[in-house]
């Protein structure tokens, strides 16, 4: 089965220009704006699988976090067909991007989850 966060990751990197990665890495304030692609569950069953994702922003500004969180939403809802070695059948919005706690004042956070159906290419 295809592993989401290595579809999705790399497509928001490419779409995008922003950094990727499954964790915050140490030095996040260097690489803002940072986007975090994690599974956080969902199903699989014999020809797909349909796991829910976790998509962070981290920018400098909250208009910043607000404007690119907002830009991934409205593209992968859209998103379908080949990608990254699997076929997307189709993006849910399940928690659109909103504000999130972070410890630090100078990044701020947007995240939003979705569910993603894809199968193998």
């Amino acid at each position: 089965m295809a592993d989401v966060e290595a579809v999705i990751a790399p497509w928001i990197e490419s779409t995008f220009g922003a950094f990727t990665a499954s964790v915050v890495p140490a030095d996040l304030e260097d690489r803002l704006p940072v986007v975090r692609v994690e599974r956080m569950g969902g199903a699989d069953d014999r020809f797909a699988a349909h796991p829910r994702v976790a998509v962070d922003v981290f920018a400098a500004t909250a208009d910043e976090a607000r404007t690119l969180a907002n830009n991934i939403c409205d593209a992968l809802v859209f998103l379908r067909g080949p990608v990254g070695g699997a076929v997307v059948r189709g993006v849910r919005c399940d928690a659109g991007p909103s504000r999130q706690p972070w410890s630090n004042p100078g990044v701020h956070r947007r995240g939003a989850t979705y569910t993603v159906s894809l199968r193998a290419a």
